[in-house]
């Protein structure tokens, strides 16, 4: 009984150790850029995520969105300050395809701060469903770090 146990107890500490293995980085996304957008965030999130899958790993990715990003997660742009973005507006819908897709099949975790939004007076009726809102980015950005998250900055 006494060794049933020890190998248990050895099975559960070694699967935990390999739940820990798992990389884990939150993005600093503060950039207004859509190309750096594309390429940095939506673009490179996908890949990093491939690479891991391949080594047996899963990437954990939270995005803490604030400063000048705000417009690549807006449903309509009419009512915006981003309303005159003529680029950004012809890529809307392929932004948006590409965002579900890191949720869908990376289930990369998507967080926006609250103050800035307010602030640029954008309506949390306005973002997409998949974004969670926080009190304050600087704090989120914290805690994720807190938790063992790398910290990657898209500025």
């Amino acid at each position: 009984m006494r060794k049933v146990f020890v190998v248990l107890l050895l099975l559960i500490l070694s699967s935990l150790s390999l739940a820990d293995d798992n990389p884990k980085a939150v993005v600093n996304l503060t950039t207004g850029d859509l190309k750096r957008f594309e390429i940095y965030l939506l673009g490179a999130i996908a890949n990093s995520a491939e690479y891991y899958k391949n080594s047996l790993k899963e990437l954990k990715v939270a995005v803490v969105i604030h400063g000048d990003a705000y417009r690549f997660f807006l449903k309509d742009l009419k009512d915006s300050p981003y309303k005159d973005d003529t680029k950004l507006i012809e890529k809307q819908k392929d932004i948006e395809t590409r965002l579900i897709n890191l949720v869908k099949n990376y289930n990369v975790k998507f967080v926006m701060c609250k103050e800035g939004m307010m602030g640029r007076k954008i309506n949390p009726k306005n973002v997409y469903s998949f974004v969670e809102f926080v009190e304050n980015g600087f704090i989120a950005l914290v805690d994720f770090q807190n938790n063992g998250y790398a910290y990657i900055p898209l500025h």
